[in-house]
């Protein structure tokens, strides 16, 4: 009987597992965001921080890509393939960081929205209609400046930002399956809320948040990179992709390799997440099963 029970609890994870391998522009995606964070984690191991990300070499500055420097120098002559991997390390974390808080905020609010409806639900999506009529990115750059320059206010400031479209797919989703019979049943025998919402509602409405967490860390990773180009971001000499990009367009025409090499870094990131995001749509949709 038990192993009946674990086959079923396994099937639709096999099933949607199984979706996602045949499609090959995800699995595309899906290996290029575990290569880039096996090289953002291993990246010191090759690469001593101090040594060749933010010393200055400047016998060797503006060097084009060539064997020993595999996309070139910028204008202190450091290595840009060695900054742009560890600039990986800032964006991927941030952006993963920042997702993780905006999804346990906002699918807490959602969840609690879309369950109790009501004023509760009423009084929570009004402010979420307040947070979503200003622009994620100026509402990011607002809190950056108020809160100051650091990682740590930057990955608040981009969590804050996200966590109203969490809590309207979150609430969308928990209303879509409130009212099933599994859940009418846990209540019957006396289940409270809160282990209802936790152990039945979340899990059967998480679907097009997971989707939603993908794409939604492409958009943060685009919004560093914005806001590091600004200079609201990252600050030298620690490497970021957009401070990269900004840092290399007095000389673009000159030396185009360095924008290059971080417009490259970001446009296949944001790529891979975008086509991992849609094969996991796809997969998850019940409707192609």
């Amino acid at each position: 009987m038990a192993n009946n029970v674990n086959t079923k609890a396994r099937g639709p994870i096999i099933e949607v597992i199984q979706r996602l391998a045949k499609n090959k522009a995800a699995m595309i995606g899906l290996a290029i965001v575990i290569l880039l964070i096996v090289l953002a984690l291993t990246a010191p191991l090759f690469y001593d921080y101090e040594q060749d990300i933010i010393k200055q070499n400047i016998p060797e500055r503006f060097q084009k890509p060539n064997k020993d420097h595999l996309f070139g120098t910028d204008e202190f002559g450091r290595d840009l393939f060695a900054r742009i991997i560890y600039g990986s390390r800032v964006s991927l974390s941030i952006g993963f960081s920042s997702v993780a808080v905006a999804f346990l905020v906002g699918g807490f609010l959602g969840a609690v929205a879309g369950y109790f409806g009501g004023w509760l639900d009423n009084i929570i999506m009004r402010f979420m209609d307040i947070f979503l009529a200003i622009p994620g990115t100026l509402f990011a750059i607002t809190i950056a400046a108020a809160l100051g320059d650091s990682i740590r206010n930057l990955i608040i400031a981009l969590a804050i930002s996200s966590v109203p479209g969490f809590a309207r797919i979150l609430r969308s989703s928990v209303i879509s399956v409130r009212d099933v019979e599994f859940i009418e049943a846990a209540k019957a025998i006396g289940a409270s809320d809160g282990r209802i919402i936790t152990q039945h509602v979340i899990p059967n409405a998480l679907a097009p948040v997971i989707v939603h967490t993908t794409l939604n860390v492409a958009t943060i990773i685009l919004t560093i990179a914005g806001l590091s180009f600004l200079g609201l971001g990252i600050r030298p000499p620690r490497p970021e992709w957009g401070q990269i990009l900004s840092d290399g367009r007095s000389v673009i025409l000159t030396y185009p390799h360095i924008t290059a090499s971080a417009g490259f870094a970001i446009m296949i990131t944001i790529l891979a997440l975008n086509l991992l995001g849609d094969g996991l749509r796809d997969a998850l949709d019940p409707r192609l099963k």
